[in-house]
């Protein structure tokens, strides 16, 4: 019989999980109250201010539409990276084709690359295309990455056996069919995961949206950055439109918390 873990693994954990809420419970707790609780007494009771510092970032920032831009940009872009990367990395641990290996080792050294490196001439390509200002300008180059790719390969290369895949073509299926069938359920908890990081990393990103996108278009960080572009930083606005646009990430947290766990579970028994 397995033993059970002790008191000090349960304290060890808990630790950790404070650990990991406490900015969170910080930043709500900062978002509660007026801008004196950085230089007033250290409380950890939440205050009575945080609707109305809410309403306050409503009417400095154009909130909703930059939440609208940020669902648009992130869920496109989550659901077209886990598809292709989903098919690109299926290709790649089991279709065999001339030039798989030089490929595939092309797309993992573009990895490599700096971001920034590919701004400038990026933003000229998305200029020409007339979408400079618009959000196919960020959700274009975003459809598909490297990382994705590789994710999804190394998963798929164990988690299929070659003899299924032969056996369902020899059933009569298309490669389509074989893959809509055989490969996408199996690799359902790996694209969980990777569809968890799509999104946190399309609805964090700044830096790109802020090159291309307007002041009138923009998504939800660079909107939130017009909180704090002033001489005064009042930190209760601030963290109040950071709460409000974390709560999302965490509900994309609980509706795929069980692909997760599945994923990191069937990852450690494979180990």
């Amino acid at each position: 019989m397995m033993k059970r873990p002790s008191f000090a693994i349960y304290g060890i954990l808990a630790a950790f999980v404070l650990g990991s809420a406490f900015p969170f419970y910080w930043s709500f707790l900062v978002a509660s109250r007026d801008n004196s609780v950085l230089t007033g007494d250290f409380t950890l009771v939440p205050g009575g201010n945080f609707f109305a510092n809410a309403a306050r970032v409503f009417d400095t920032v154009p909130f909703w539409k930059a939440l609208a831009n940020s669902f648009i940009v992130s869920g496109t872009v989550t659901f077209s990276v886990v598809l292709l990367s989903t098919l690109a990395g299926f290709a790649f641990a089991k279709l065999k084709f001339r030039g798989r290996g030089v490929l595939f080792l092309f797309v993992v050294a573009t990895l490599a690359v700096p971001t920034q490196l590919g701004i400038i001439p990026l933003y000229m390509a998305m200029a020409e295309f007339g979408w400079a200002g618009e959000l196919e300008a960020v959700i274009v180059p975003n459809l598909v990455t490297a990382f994705g790719v590789f994710w999804m390969r190394q998963y798929l290369v164990d988690a299929i056996p070659d003899e299924l895949v032969e056996a369902a073509r020899m059933d009569g299926c298309s490669l389509w069919r074989a893959f809509w069938h055989v490969a996408l359920p199996a690799a359902r908890p790996a694209a969980a995961m990777l569809g968890v990081f799509t999104f946190m990393q399309s609805w964090n990103d700044f830096l790109w949206p802020l090159v291309v996108l307007n002041a009138d278009n923009p998504t939800l960080q660079v909107a939130l950055e017009k909180l704090q572009s002033g001489y005064y930083v009042d930190y209760s606005l601030v963290l109040a439109g950071t709460t409000l646009a974390t709560v999302p990430v965490l509900i994309v947290f609980l509706v795929l918390g069980r692909q997760i766990v599945a994923g990191v579970m069937q990852g450690a028994v494979k180990g």
